[in-house]
């Protein structure tokens, strides 16, 4: 260890199972500086028996420890790629895992890993399981990211929403006089990724382009909006426990046939409305909104959002200096800078917790 903790990589696969993004940052006297960037996808098989996870299954928890193992292997790898950028001694790795279950409301929230193994494997302290003690505390475990938004991204007297599009959407909403407030908004990616791998064999919809050529079907997108999370009252969170496969086929089922391409496009502005309406009834008219996360890279989504809040400007984060696709690693980086530090990571206002709390586990090397 550094004799001052200032390098820590962050490490982070998020509900879209495409692989672990990881950075490589230097918190050297409260700066916040981004010095490499690495990712690593997911080999096929592992994707899909961590999908595979996501319901109960027959020895699920064999097979939950075997994915940990081989999930731990790719993370060494991506940990292996920002190593030789290092400029000196790594404090720590901090590590998200691989969320599988969530469930705050029943007192538990699962992110399969295996820390002790990835500190074997690269020599280096092993920072993980960052949601628990909130939700141990009373919260919801989720989202972690606003506290971090509020250090990289805030600016006094100016009303900023960070929006993280990933297979899930979570707002962060940084009111400009120091209040930090947020949540999942429901389905990001998630159900475009699926119903674009359904019909076009594809992972994702390349910038919006297949749902570009539909028409968004107006009862098919107020079932989808009928559904009791949204109108559930913060903190919350959500995930994939809720929006799957099933869902959104038993949503389906009550509209009668609906052509393919028009499903996108209705499961876009789900996404972009949901998120907007979010955001509006934080009670903020924001100077912008600025999105990471997957769904940054989907033009035709940000401008949906935009014309669900009547103009206002939209931008990824690399408008405020961070690509969106490292915002959440470098997230972790600098949750676990603060439990080096043993400083609060969490915020009570956004999970529910019953107060500030120390976030993570530490595996030595």
């Amino acid at each position: 260890m550094s004799a001052t903790p200032s390098l820590f990589i962050g490490l982070m696969s998020g509900t879209s199972l495409d692989g672990v993004d990881g950075v490589l940052a230097d918190f050297s006297n409260g700066a916040i500086q981004t010095l490499s960037a690495a990712f690593t996808p997911f080999p096929a098989e592992l994707r899909s028996e961590l999908m595979a996870l996501q319901a109960a299954s027959h020895n699920e928890l064999e097979r939950e420890a075997l994915a940990a193992n081989a999930l731990a292997l790719v993370y060494a790898d991506c940990v292996r790629s920002l190593l030789p950028s290092c400029p000196a001694p790594l404090t720590a790795v901090a590590v998200h895992g691989q969320t599988i279950r969530h469930r705050p409301e029943l007192g538990f929230t699962r992110q399969t890993n295996n820390p002790a193994l990835l500190a074997e494997l690269t020599g280096v302290d092993v920072i993980a399981d960052f949601r628990s003690r909130d939700v141990a505390a009373g919260g919801q475990g989720a989202p972690l990211v606003p506290a971090f938004h509020e250090a990289a991204f805030g600016k006094p007297g100016s009303a900023r929403v960070v929006v993280n599009i990933g297979g899930i959407g979570n707002i962060s909403v940084l009111h400009g006089d120091g209040r930090v407030t947020g949540f999942d908004t429901g389905p990001g990616n998630v159900l475009m990724d699926l119903w674009v791998g359904r019909h076009q064999g594809r992972a994702y919809d390349e910038d919006g382009a297949w749902g570009a050529t539909g028409t968004i079907h107006a009862p098919l997108l107020k079932t989808l909006l009928d559904e009791a999370y949204f109108s559930q009252p913060a903190p919350k969170s959500t995930g994939r426990d809720l929006f799957h496969e099933p869902w959104l086929d038993a949503k389906l089922a009550g509209v009668g046939d609906v052509a393919p391409a028009d499903v996108q496009a209705t499961l876009m502005r789900l996404t972009a409305m949901t998120i907007a309406r979010a955001i509006r009834d934080e009670g903020v008219t924001p100077d912008a909104v600025y999105i990471c996360g997957g769904g940054a890279c989907n033009g035709a989504l940000l401008r949906a959002i935009s014309e669900e809040l009547d103009g206002v400007t939209v931008e990824s984060t690399a408008a405020l200096g961070v690509a969106p696709n490292r915002v959440e690693a470098l997230a972790f980086a600098w949750l676990g800078w603060r439990f080096m530090h043993r400083e609060p990571g969490n915020l009570p206002a956004v999970t529910g917790a019953r107060g500030p709390r120390v976030l993570g586990a530490l595996y030595p090397a």
